[in-house]
């Protein structure tokens, strides 16, 4: 049986998540986000929250702010025997439209990559409860998959 290695999570940020002038979110949200999604997907695999050791590497690519609703995607792209390598990115999807009123939002044509990063998770073998397997990479990349409906 081929475990489901993919996990998503969308949220607005708010006022408090703002901490720069210009209602200017700290990056360490988004990893904030991403480390949830390891956990996630470490349980989905191994019945095990295991333990996230290292990012291989992080890009901020745009800036987050207050009011922003973001999406969050994790895909588990290596199964070794006690380590999970995974990939991350996150997307703003609505953005305030402040020229239009104080409420006012804009759902974007297309998604806006904010940020993207690869770590490695571990479980040790004696904690793994579950058989993890990982469908064939067919070279796609997280962005270019959406979430299925079910997970909006």
């Amino acid at each position: 049986m081929t475990t489901r290695a993919r996990a998503w999570v969308r949220m607005r940020m708010t006022p408090g998540d703002a901490r720069y002038a210009g209602d200017l979110v700290d990056g360490g949200r988004i990893m904030q986000l991403f480390s949830d999604l390891a956990t996630e997907l470490s349980i989905m695999l191994d019945g095990d929250e295991g333990l996230f050791c290292a990012y291989d590497s992080v890009e901020f690519l745009a800036p987050l702010h207050s009011g922003d609703f973001i999406e969050a995607e994790g895909v588990v792209t290596r199964v070794g025997n006690t380590s999970r390598q995974m990939a991350f990115e996150a997307r703003r999807r609505i953005r305030p439209s402040p020229d239009h009123g104080p409420t006012a939002a804009e759902v974007l044509a297309e998604p806006e990559l904010l940020a993207r990063a690869s770590g490695t998770v571990v479980v040790p073998a004696d904690r793994q409860r579950l058989r993890p397997t990982v469908p064939s990479s067919n070279g796609s990349d997280p962005a270019q998959s959406p979430p299925e409906e079910a997970h909006r």
